[in-house]
């Protein structure tokens, strides 16, 4: 039984060694996959292109450690492995592997593809002032990139104190159910969906209806009967409570605002259409605020999941507050949270800034312009013939077993394996 490292292990950031399997290898196998410090991991697959090539270093953190055929061992041949990890770092980054790995469904780049990938080679000491001069860049980034991080944690913790501190009154409740008409969505019904009679219309599931706001990005269809749709269908001013999943998403809601025309609701989405004396988005608030405790005590919990049924729904207390002085709460709650919501924007842009300027830096660097040359370096020339020298000399190690050719590729721990 030897540790190997799987796709899952290589992350843009580096190695996570959280969780490495463990299978078992011949004494021959262990020889060929075996990793050394210095070697760069390669994410050979995905199924989206702009994950593939993602690439670590491998500084022999585990005793005999192994790979999987999902990555790409790339040895260096007298060129610095930082260097080559930054220089894949670019290629993925930029797409350029991506575009260069062929696939329908899973994308792969190969090693045969990846050694045959060009790059500029200079000579060991400007590769090293590359490698220094790109991480000192990138520290800096790294150092700013944790104060966003922070200041966007601040941001969602500030955002939810504005809520609830808006929220915040010793007022007089109603449950929700005698204030509003309270209705579950819709099921899916496949043995019917060719009814004539059955239509195909929008719907919104647990993922649209997020905590304060719609997450309308991607809205699927149905096919109910003629009559159902017309009786689930929307209303602006309709307030929406998610039912279940883990507790976090218990009567998470906000306010429909007829944005898509004849949409209903899934089952697991409950809708409640309130009477005059209340406005939608104090109630939604209110949910989203003081009752996110009040939905987490009193959700059914089942394994790894809780959900709400209707009458708990139902019962759900609603401040009694006059209709000008709910208006009035919202309006200030919301003019706070636009303020929040405005520093959040520039926190975001700040952030996608960070990363356009790492890829920056690495574009600089490998065009040979981070770092000025030094004429006193052994030429790039001299390098390169070395490398072929000692290329050359090498004599591949062909791996046979009962006189045939295996090949060398690596299958996941049970699975028939072959090297």
């Amino acid at each position: 039984m030897r540790p190997y490292l799987r796709a899952a292990n290589v992350t843009w950031d580096g190695l996570d060694l959280s969780n490495v399997k463990e299978m078992n290898f011949t004494e021959t196998e262990s020889q060929i996959y075996e990793l050394r410090p210095g070697d760069v991991v390669v994410a050979e697959a995905s199924g989206s292109a702009s994950e593939v090539g993602k690439p670590a270093i491998w500084r022999g953190e585990i005793d005999g450690c192994c790979f999987q055929n999902t990555l790409v061992r790339v040895r260096s041949h007298h060129a610095l492995p930082e260097f080559l990890r930054y220089f894949l770092l670019l290629e993925a980054r930029s797409g350029r592997i991506g575009a260069g790995a062929p696939g329908v469904g899973i994308h792969h780049i190969g090693s045969t593809r990846l050694a045959a990938w060009s790059m500029a080679v200079p000579p060991l000491n400007e590769q090293r002032r590359i490698v220094a001069e790109i991480e000192e860049h990138l520290s800096r980034l790294d150092a700013a990139d944790t104060s966003l991080d922070a200041a966007a944690a601040r941001n969602g913790v500030l955002r939810d104190h504005a809520a609830a501190e808006a929220m915040r009154g010793d007022w007089p409740t109603v449950p929700l159910g005698e204030v509003s008409e309270v209705v579950g969505g819709v099921t899916k019904d496949a043995k019917r969906q060719s009814d004539p009679d059955f239509v195909e219309v929008p719907y919104l599931r647990v993922a649209n209806v997020q905590r304060g706001y719609l997450d309308l990005k991607d809205v699927t269809t149905i096919r109910v009967p003629r009559s159902k749709a017309a009786a689930l269908v929307l209303r602006a001013g309709d307030v929406l409570f998610n039912e279940g999943g883990d507790r976090d998403k218990l009567g998470r809601g906000w306010v429909w605002s007829g944005e898509i025309e004849g949409c209903i609701h899934q089952n697991h989405v409950f809708r409640a259409r309130l009477n005059r004396d209340f406005d939608p988005r104090f109630v939604s608030w209110h949910g989203n605020t003081f009752g996110r405790s009040w939905f987490e005590t009193r959700g059914k919990q089942t394994t790894n999941l809780a959900s709400l049924n209707l009458t708990t729904l139902k019962a759900f207390p609603v401040p009694v507050v006059p209709l000008a002085d709910q208006r009035r709460i919202v309006a200030e709650l919301e003019e706070r949270l636009s303020a929040i919501d405005a520093l959040r924007t520039a926190l975001e842009r700040a952030q996608r800034r960070s990363a356009s300027l790492r890829r920056a830096i690495l574009e600089r660097a490998f065009r040979g312009e981070l770092v000025p040359q030094d004429p006193t370096d052994e030429p790039a020339e001299a390098l390169l013939a070395r490398i072929r020298a000692e290329r050359d000399a090498s004599t591949p190690t062909s791996v046979t077993t009962n006189g045939r050719r295996r090949s060398r590729r690596v299958r996941s721990e049970g699975e028939e394996r072959r090297s």
